[in-house]
């Protein structure tokens, strides 16, 4: 049985996440630590960290992943961009730490048309860095792009090149399924399906990938542009998703849905049910 859960909020209480992922079926979560569209220190009192860490453990609910915010560019030529970009990386690295977290997955940022070859050193010595000033086992995981904006990682050269030069164990990648479709990979046929995960398997080696973002596209094939929609209403379908829930490669793999608002536990189900029956 897939392991499936959803993207939940912590508003109110850092351990609140665990009640409404319990309350929606999911078995594995994503959350954010702080306001993804800020830069803040990332500070909880230890006794909401233990709570969160209780009803976890009661909840058998595993992995948790946090996703850094949605400021991060480690290819910013801006000192205080890159600056606080690694300082947030490292932040979250410590929370994951104290909440047994799998790892922080992030957006790798834009090179803003100047290309990727002139941004790839910088970031891969920021995430070296980053690794660095950090302790334990926790992954940075790179989430692939949907290629809009000079975005790092739409497609799997990039990212591959990013693991090889850092050389970590820790660094790993999260596939998001419409991000890859809007930057065209189709998902939408076998053939297409093993076309993508052989490219990268090729590129990156499949032995990085430690998550599935499910996500259906409201935009097609190709377009470059990033709009979640439910699993089955958009242009990857039903018949993709069957696919993908029925494809060896990734069954032990957590599938994370971050679909439209109070849509996850109708998403879950649908993708329970496609991997019970072909």
């Amino acid at each position: 049985m897939l392991n499936i859960g959803a993207h939940v909020s912590i508003a109110g209480s850092l351990d609140l996440a665990i009640d409404r992922a319990v309350d929606i079926g999911a078995s594995c979560i994503q959350i954010f630590g702080s306001a993804p569209q800020q830069w803040q220190s990332v500070i909880y009192p230890l006794e909401q960290i233990g709570e969160f860490n209780r009803k976890r453990e009661e909840a058998r609910i595993a992995p948790v992943f946090l996703h850094a915010i949605y400021l991060i560019n480690l290819a910013s030529e801006n000192h205080f961009i890159l600056g606080s970009s690694i300082a947030s990386l490292v932040q979250y690295l410590k929370l994951g730490k104290l909440i047994g977290a799998e790892g922080v997955i992030f957006h790798v940022g834009s090179h803003r048309g100047k290309g990727f070859k002139s941004a790839a050193g910088q970031v891969a010595e920021a995430i070296s860095q980053i690794l660095a000033q950090t302790e334990g086992s926790g992954k940075l995981i790179i989430e692939n792009s949907a290629g809009a904006g000079g975005i790092i990682g739409s497609n799997f050269a990039e990212i591959g090149f990013l693991v090889k030069a850092v050389s970590s164990p820790r660094l790993a990648v999260c596939l998001d399924t419409a991000h890859a479709f809007e930057s065209g990979y189709d998902l939408r046929t076998k053939s297409g399906l093993d076309k993508m995960l052989k490219e990268f398997d090729k590129q990156i080696g499949l032995e990085k990938l430690v998550a599935i973002h499910a996500n259906d596209s409201k935009t097609p094939l190709g377009s470059n542009r990033d709009r979640h929609e439910n699993i089955g209403e958009g242009y990857i379908g039903l018949k993709g998703f069957r696919l993908l829930t029925h494809d060896s490669r990734l069954a032990s793999l957590p599938f994370i849905i971050e679909t439209p608002p109070g849509s996850d536990k109708d998403d879950m189900e649908t993708l329970r049910s496609l991997s019970a029956h072909w």
